[in-house]
């Protein structure tokens, strides 16, 4: 199992009959149209005046310009920016307005299915029926309240996608990479399980009898001298994870304790970035004071950022570099913290196959 960890990091291409994350909703009310590249594909979004949201290729089919930076007529058409071409909400070409107007069959572009859920678009970038039961579970968005979440955010790693699930998926390296902030020392030997639900893997980590880290004791200002330290990630594929992060008395139920839920969505861009979404949802909450509980959604906000953006990408990105430039086939020496990302990898890979071989049509011999 841990030997899938030795395949190349930036191979294997993309499962397609999956839903990715484009972006907050909220981001995309900004302007009339908004460009995204995902898994390669460029997409423009906007919303018709009937409240579809629409994804079609960002590529005029005449020279290939980009409709994003074009117009929205009227709510429903996008006109190309370089010779006028209107695309409807199908992605066909409804107006030439060159010439006589005569529309080749051909003067059309790709178009995508996409959903509004959990305070988010997901696009299924394949060419199967889409699933709409298969966007990953993020409802806990839902009704979440505003005071104990922390603001939508975002990222553009330079690395493959599947380096920053393996660094989500492994959380013994808070203990080294963010001591002091969500780990510490105490944290470092904790009891480890990996299990499979589905096609989801969990890992989840125990620390007993430690020390609180800084994040968790300002969310409990009176917690015991010494706590449980729990974390439980699950990853959801191809590329979505959802933590319960959270420290409670020794010995007690996690879930008596307090912590947040921490959200995490990952949309390959290209082999080599990845646009990374995430927040946060408090819960078990045990303060009761508006000044502090404010004080406290911004700190969370901030130190989550930090810890991705200054902390974790600066590393996940020399792995790409060191990746891109080795000379040799790289194999890694494995550990037992390797155990999760042996098994994602695993599931990955035979959904990315099997998807391979569907699209491959017999030869029929005559």
């Amino acid at each position: 199992m841990l030997s899938d960890l030795t395949q190349p990091m930036t191979t294997g291409g993309f499962l397609r009959n999956a839903w990715y994350m484009a972006g907050w909703v909220d981001d995309f009310c900004q302007a009339p149209l908004t460009h995204r590249t995902m898994l390669d594909e460029p997409i423009v979004f906007f919303k018709t005046g009937s409240g579809q949201w629409v994804a079609l290729e960002d590529r005029c089919a005449h020279r290939f310009a980009p409709l994003s930076q074009g117009h929205l007529l009227e709510g429903c058409r996008v006109q190309c920016p370089y010779h006028g071409l209107e695309y409807d909400a199908t992605g066909a070409c409804v107006n030439n307005p060159h010439g006589a107007g005569r529309i080749p069959p051909s003067a059309r572009v790709k178009v995508w299915p996409v959903v509004e859920r959990h305070r988010a678009l997901w696009v299924w970038m394949g060419e199967q029926t889409p699933q709409p039961d298969a966007i990953p579970d993020y409802s806990i968005l839902d009704h979440a309240p505003t005071l104990h979440s922390t603001r939508l955010d975002y990222l553009s790693i330079r690395a493959n996608y599947r380096l920053i699930i393996d660094n989500l998926l492994d959380l013994s390296h808070t203990s080294y990479l963010h001591e002091g902030l969500i780990g510490n020392a105490d944290t470092v030997r904790s009891d480890t399980q990996c299990e499979v639900e589905g096609s989801d893997v969990i890992v989840t980590r125990h620390a007993r009898d430690a020390s609180a880290p800084a994040i968790f004791a300002q969310c409990w200002p009176d917690h015991p001298p010494r706590v449980d330290k729990v974390t439980r990630m699950r990853w959801m594929a191809p590329s979505s994870l959802r933590l319960l992060s959270c420290i409670c008395e020794p010995g007690r139920d996690p879930m008596t304790g307090t912590g947040f839920h921490a959200l995490h969505m990952l949309t390959p861009e290209s082999a080599q970035t990845t646009h990374y979404f995430f927040t946060a949802v408090r819960f078990g909450v045990k303060t009761d004071d508006l000044a502090l509980d404010l004080e406290l959604q911004e700190k969370i906000a901030r130190m989550r950022r930090f810890a991705f953006e200054e902390q974790d990408a600066p590393v996940i990105e020399a792995q790409q570099r060191y990746l891109d430039c080795a000379n040799r086939v790289l194999e890694p020496v494995l550990l037992e913290i390797d155990v999760g990302p042996a098994r994602y990898r695993r599931i990955l890979a035979q959904r990315i196959e099997a998807e391979r071989r569907s699209l491959i049509r017999p030869v029929v011999a005559r």
